[in-house]
């Protein structure tokens, strides 16, 4: 019988090609998550594991290191994840309940920067292949494995990446789904860790996984290949009470990126947080209030999500990446909010204090929430005159039902380089979309980089 992981593989390789949208958006997505790593090139957690491994990182060494140098294939996968994801600013999958690009992205680049054979088609074929992975693997556990407490960026994001690094390589039908075996053994991750640096280390340690498996599949090391639906397997060990498994799995002729998207982030903070900061500044548009106008917030949100935002009153940034009244006081304050909103200083702001006070959050049933995948946010804004205004998101701004415009695309890049200190005058949007379409992706990435290291705040 065939099992999970070769009717995956088998996917994998008989999509052979694919269409100008799917292309399209996930050049994006690659250069998106690219500028995700330039701002997050000098925070503490990418910086430390950099420190960690400072005697791996050499000016020879194969494969580039965001933070500067260059190391192994694996090491520069470790670090560049956890920046790829340290400000929480990359894109969501929701098939996946992943940060699918943080791990895909910087483990691709850890083996294309590496050599000079690597074209950016390939690197575009080879993502794609892996959010396909993800999306596959997703299918039968998501969203029981997320409510569980398994952050999926770590779990699911692993072992899809796998497929993709494996893909990039080259490999066969019987690699890819032992490359996706070898990663189930690595992959781990709890959703306690949110709002420390553990988790953004969840991205990095997912992408060296990933490349691990796929280069020990390679070599011909191998596993079970029906690891996820045997006995003590995937499904059995992370699914969760409600998961379906893969009995129904299929796939459309279209790729997951045309059918589901990702949600390019237009906030640095939880996504759990999006859809009622959208919705709340929907209602604060249409109807012109202040902030002093307000008496009390409610809201409604997934139960997944009152799990992730467990600090009401953060005492840093970190935390405040996870505080539905914290993202949603500065984004009422502001209009929006920046990277800029997200520093030891910044988040706590005694002046938010009062305006968080009034926010309340409340999560669907288990009885509501059943055999549904996704729900509406809901946002109730009660003003000190009586008035009270009521609205709902089912998506984020930057999903595929309220995509990003090009303008919004550019300034959320800009703040990227201005975060790192830098701006389009050292490097633009299209520099980095080069990337996607040369015929070495290590060529344009090293110059890139001399570029953006010459002119880094350090």
């Amino acid at each position: 019988m065939t099992t999970v992981l070769e009717k995956i593989a088998r996917q994998l390789i008989s999509r052979t090609s694919f269409s100008a949208l799917a292309t399209k958006r996930a050049e994006d997505a690659i250069v998106d998550t690219i500028g995700c790593m330039i701002a997050g090139m000098n925070d503490a957690s990418p910086r430390s594991i950099a420190t960690a491994f400072a005697n791996e990182i050499k000016r020879d060494g194969p494969s580039v290191v965001f933070t500067g140098g260059r190391a192994s294939r694996s090491v520069a996968a470790l670090i560049n994840g956890t920046a790829a994801h340290c400000l929480d600013f990359d894109d969501n999958f929701h098939p996946a309940r992943a940060h699918a690009s943080a791990v895909l992205v910087p483990a691709l680049l850890s083996i294309a920067t590496s050599s000079d054979d690597f074209s950016g088609p390939i690197l575009v074929k080879a993502y794609l292949a892996g959010l396909e992975a993800q999306a596959s693997v997703g299918f039968g556990v998501i969203p029981s494995h997320y409510n569980r407490g398994w952050h999926g960026t770590s779990t699911i994001g692993c072992i899809g990446a796998a497929a993709g690094v494996a893909v990039l390589l080259g490999l066969d039908e019987p690699q890819i789904a032992n490359a996706m075996s070898l990663a189930t053994s690595m992959a781990s991750g709890p959703k306690g860790q949110f709002g420390t640096g553990a988790k953004p280390l969840h991205a990095g340690i997912a992408g060296r996984n990933a490349v691990e498996a796929a280069l020990l599949a390679q070599a011909g090391l191998t596993g079970r290949l029906d690891i996820l639906e045997r006995p003590q397997g995937f499904l059995d060990l992370f699914g969760g009470d409600e998961a379906t498994g893969w009995t129904n799995l299929s796939w459309d002729e279209k790729h997951i990126i045309e059918t589901r998207g990702l949600v390019t982030k237009l906030h640095p903070c939880c996504a759990s947080t999006h859809r009622a900061i959208d919705a709340a500044l929907d209602l604060q548009k249409e109807h012109g209030f202040s902030i002093e106008d307000i008496q009390r917030i409610d809201t409604k949100v997934g139960r997944s999500a009152v799990d992730n935002l467990a600090y009401p009153d953060p005492s840093n940034e970190m935390q405040a990446r996870f505080s539905m009244q914290y993202c949603l006081a500065v984004a009422l304050t502001n209009g929006g909010l920046s990277l800029g909103d997200f520093t030891p200083q910044a988040a706590i702001r005694p002046e938010l204090r009062c305006l968080m006070a009034k926010i309340n959050m409340t999560s669907y049933s288990v009885e509501e929430e059943r055999g549904v995948e996704r729900l509406p946010h809901q946002v109730h804004i009660s003003l000190k005159d009586g008035r009270r205004f009521s609205t709902e998101r089912l998506h984020a701004n930057g999903s595929i039902a309220a995509p990003s415009n090009d303008g919004q695309k550019l300034a959320k890049f800009e703040d990227c380089l201005r975060w790192a200190g830098l701006s389009t005058a050292h490097i633009t949007h299209s520099d980095l979309k080069a990337i996607c379409s040369g015929k070495s992706v290590r060529t344009i990435t090293d110059y890139a980089l001399q570029v953006l290291n010459r002119h880094f705040r350090r």
